[in-house]
């Protein structure tokens, strides 16, 4: 048996060497050794076992990462994993940090996320420690994509700011983001939090990078989240994305009142959009929109309160769809209207959100920049989301949207919500609240 395993090891070595003379990648596992490896955090144990890496769970530890003693900045790099005994939550660190001034050495920094529980997020990217969530399953959702019990092949291709995640051959993650540009390669144990769970495994084999890959060319198919401020990537160009705003001047928007864009209340610097609560009221789009799909940064300061609303017409009132932007802990407008339709991310005043992940990056948090997305389709059909995931959505003219409008402050406005086109319209309520890479795309 043993003859057997070494056999076995010797033929997955030399597939190994024959991979890197074919596209320059390199093994950065000997299947033997954890030689050019080393244990950052946590007391998980990893082993070598028939030419695999195995981690195992223990208890009474926090996450355990087996890192590379390399660091990597541009790459491709590929493995195989599995999971045996039961479902544990895993991942591997890439462009990530170990630093003894920052949080005394705790690994931090993107993540490919190995998620087999019911959410299934695997492929998903997460900021481990620092920002949290940039990529959640919610955005490109692959139910039964990743395989208890089976060898799952992975691509992580880190280029420049540009960032995507590939399982099984699909593509499920595409992230741009400047933060990190170099780091160690990881590999996690993630810690537990029931006796039962220890002695739980996953295995990594066939562990190869390409440090010189050329970025394969531009995916058009999945939401791309792009962290870098007011910037359109040529993959949103392909998918019809447009600035909406182009980061510097009040080119494209004006007052809501029919005049120029105000001269005070609102600042346009350093590439943000900011309404100051000076006054200057409420700016629209000068242009109009049907079936779209919007999406913007936004960021509240303490008890803030402001709004992006859509379809909004002509009239000296500005009446439109409202996305309520809402510091919901501090200000009373949260605990008003009917069933928290008042609440971050709900339909203002109509219909409630659904409750929030608590989750790092995906829970709100003031002072923090955060993602709102909304897409309205020519089937009347509209979502809210927040923070990559879809917390509400409607149909516009249904009965139930007629329903709830009849039980809100919008009932004496004829036809509310149902124009066919309007403009994009940003709040002055008083507040100063931040905004940045406003974009849209007509569907």
């Amino acid at each position: 048996m043993k003859a057997v395993v070494a056999w076995i090891v010797t033929i997955q070595l030399l597939g190994a060497v024959a991979q890197a003379a074919d596209d320059g990648s390199q093994p950065l596992f000997d299947g033997k050794t954890l030689n050019g490896w080393k244990q950052i955090n946590g007391s998980a144990s990893y082993e070598v076992i028939d030419g695999e890496i195995v981690g195992t769970t223990r208890t009474g530890t926090p996450n355990s990462f087996l890192a590379t003693e390399k660091t990597y900045d541009d790459f491709v790099l590929e493995f195989e994993v599995k999971q045996t005994v039961g479902p544990t939550n895993s991942g591997v660190q890439f462009r990530s940090q170990s630093k003894p001034d920052v949080m005394q050495g705790r690994v931090h920094g993107p993540q490919f996320d190995i998620d087999p529980s019911d959410r299934q997020w695997t492929g998903g990217i997460y900021d481990e420690a620092m920002s949290g969530w940039w990529y959640p399953g919610t955005l490109n959702p692959q139910p039964g994509l990743y395989k208890m019990d089976q060898w799952n092949q992975v691509r992580i291709e880190a280029i420049g700011p540009s960032m995507r995640t590939w399982v099984n051959g699909v593509l499920t993650a595409y992230v741009l983001d400047s933060t990190y540009k170099e780091g160690l390669i990881a590999l996690q144990v993630h810690s537990i939090e029931k006796p039962e769970e220890a002695g739980r495994k996953i295995h990594w084999r066939n562990i190869r990078i390409n440090e010189h890959a050329v970025r394969s060319a531009a995916e058009a198919s999945i939401f791309v989240r792009n962290n870098l401020p007011n910037d359109l990537s040529e993959v949103e160009r392909k998918q019809g994305w447009s600035l909406l705003w182009d980061g510097q001047s009040s080119a494209g928007w004006k007052s809501a009142k029919g005049g120029a864009f105000p001269t005070q209340g609102w600042r346009l610097k350093n590439g943000e959009m900011v309404v100051t609560g000076g006054g200057g009221g409420d700016i629209v789009t000068e242009q109009t929109f049907d079936a779209f799909e919007l999406q913007l940064e936004f960021q509240l300061t303490p008890g803030a309160n402001s709004a992006i609303k859509y379809l909004v017409g002509d009239d000296p009132q500005a009446v439109g769809l409202e996305y309520q932007l809402l510091d919901d802990d501090r200000h009373p407008d949260a605990k008003q209207g009917r069933d928290g339709n008042r609440t971050l991310a709900s339909l203002y005043d109509i219909q409630p959100r659904a409750a929030l992940m608590t989750n790092l990056g995906i829970a709100p948090k003031v002072g923090k920049w955060q993602h709102a997305r909304i897409v309205a389709r020519k089937d009347g059909t509209v979502e809210h989301w927040l923070n990559g995931v879809r917390v509400l959505k409607y149909t516009r003219g249904s009965q139930d949207f007629r329903q709830r409008v009849a039980a809100s402050k919008f009932k004496d406005v004829p036809q509310f919500g149902e124009l066919e086109r309007g403009h994009i319209l940003l709040q002055d309520h008083g507040d100063e609240v931040r905004f940045r890479s406003i974009k849209i795309k007509t569907l």
